[in-house]
């Protein structure tokens, strides 16, 4: 055996027997960031000009670089928006690496998109989309909102020659996600904020007015509104109808950003929130966010895809032989070109386990949230801020400080007993749950509660 073949034999050993052990840890460990002085001191030089070798970078990882980030898939891990990657997601995942696919286009990937394409069909099932429906998967729901606000914008110039020159105008919550304001900046779009009520949600009301209020300039201008469907901060679902009649209205693209709500079209109990997205000309889902995937992985979905197509191909001579042919290439539909099949840990998780397992562990994080919900409602010294409509809980502890709220995360997550950091609301700071783990039990909840 050839010293190389040793030391990838080694490798492999070492890789193999940490993903068993650390798969197989029920609750693995959650973990706590540590300051750079720590790691250097602990970790030191790792890129040297011999290499440490094998042995000696896994052990640096185990003990010193894993344990400083935390564990998102940890059950009272209910900050920000976990992931809790099913085993087969995860696992397929090492594959994905293992036979070096590259996902960008069918000539080279043919199988992968093939799989990729049917996991972007059941989501755009979910939401009622058309038979001709299509996309492709991106790191997250960053890049697929600003990919949706570039076919948009590209649509909208399209439409008529003098448009060129014009800059256009976006129609979208004052609470939409930050992504969808990073991506206006990006592509030079304006926004018009439209009023939200005491949930953060868009209203037919408020929508209404936002509509009426424009100019006549302003109303030309509109080439894209965009709702949200569960709100990263609050959960709440915006009216998806209303929203839908405006960009009707005003001959707009319509936008749907369902990066974190949209794992609720598979549940029993919230597919009617989502009324009017079966008329979005395109849609945001992340599966690494509820639909238990691992990072990264965030769908884009289009009504036409030929429109995403005329957006987004490259063109250049030694891609001719991928651009001259009709096949589906995933390059085609995004700001990307070289891609890894993000997508295929889905599918292969979803292939394994079937839909209705994964409509199941989507009602038993509901179930949970409600539950919570209620202990919450019968404790004197906490207080519901927003009433829950997904799995996002969002509540104040009465007569807390900034500074409270502060210690108390931190102190809960040196202690190892949950990672729950504050948000805020109004100005105000307040506490935020969000449950997007099947394996996060009402207990779990019950202890990252402040007393």
């Amino acid at each position: 055996m050839h010293v190389h073949d040793q030391q990838a034999h080694e490798l492999m050993e070492l890789v193999f027997a940490f993903t068993q052990e650390r798969m197989e840890m029920d609750p693995p460990p959650l973990d706590i960031s540590v300051p750079l002085e720590q790691l250097q001191a602990e970790a030191g030089q790792t890129i040297t000009p011999e290499g440490l070798g094998g042995r000696e970078v896994m052990r640096l990882f185990e003990e010193v670089l894993g344990p400083a980030c935390l564990s998102i898939d940890h059950p009272r891990y209910l900050s920000f928006i976990p992931a809790a990657p099913t085993e087969a997601a995860t696992l397929f995942d090492l594959i994905v690496s293992a036979t070096s696919i590259y996902g960008g286009s069918w000539l080279e990937g043919a199988g992968a998109v093939y799989a990729e394409n049917q996991t972007l069909r059941w989501l755009a099932d979910l939401a009622g989309l058309p038979d001709g429906a299509g996309g492709t998967f991106v790191s997250g729901g960053s890049i697929a909102n600003l990919s949706a606000l570039a076919v948009a914008r590209t649509v909208w110039r399209d439409a008529e020659a003098s448009r060129a020159e014009r800059r256009p105008i976006v129609l979208m919550s004052a609470a939409a996600h930050s992504s969808n304001v990073s991506a206006l900046a990006l592509l030079d779009l304006r926004s018009l904020p439209v009023d939200v009520d005491d949930a953060d949600r868009m209203t037919a009301t408020t929508i209404r007015a936002g509509v009426d209020a424009l100019s006549p300039d302003e109303r030309s201008a509109i080439c894209a509104v965009v709702a949200t469907a569960g709100l990263t901060n609050t959960g709440t679902i915006d009216d998806l109808s209303a929203a839908a009649d405006a960009a009707a209205e005003l001959g707009a693209w319509f936008h749907v950003d369902a990066a974190y709500g949209g794992a609720a079209l598979c549940s029993s109990s919230r597919r009617d929130r989502f009324t009017g997205i079966d008329r979005a000309d395109s849609l945001t889902v992340d599966p690494h966010k509820w639909l238990f995937a691992p990072y990264d992985c965030a769908a884009i979905i289009y009504r036409d895809p030929r429109l995403a197509k005329r957006t987004f191909t490259q063109h250049a001579s030694y891609l001719d032989v991928l651009t001259e042919t009709t096949d589906w290439s995933p390059s085609d539909y995004a700001p990307h070109l070289t891609r890894r099949a993000r997508g295929l840990p889905t599918w292969f998780s979803l292939a394994v386990h079937g839909t209705d397992a994964y409509r199941d562990a989507v009602d038993a994080t509901i179930a949970v949230t409600e539950a919570a919900t209620e202990v919450i409602r019968t404790l004197d010294h906490l207080e519901l801020v927003t009433e829950p409509e997904l799995s996002i809980v969002v509540f104040r502890r009465l007569g807390w400080t900034h500074d409270d709220y502060a210690a108390w995360s931190t102190q809960l997550l040196v202690d190892q007993i949950g990672f729950v950091v504050p948000t805020s609301w109004r100005g105000e700071t307040v506490l935020r749950i969000c449950i997007t783990n099947p394996r996060t039990t009402l207990d779990d909840v019950r202890a990252c509660l402040p007393s």
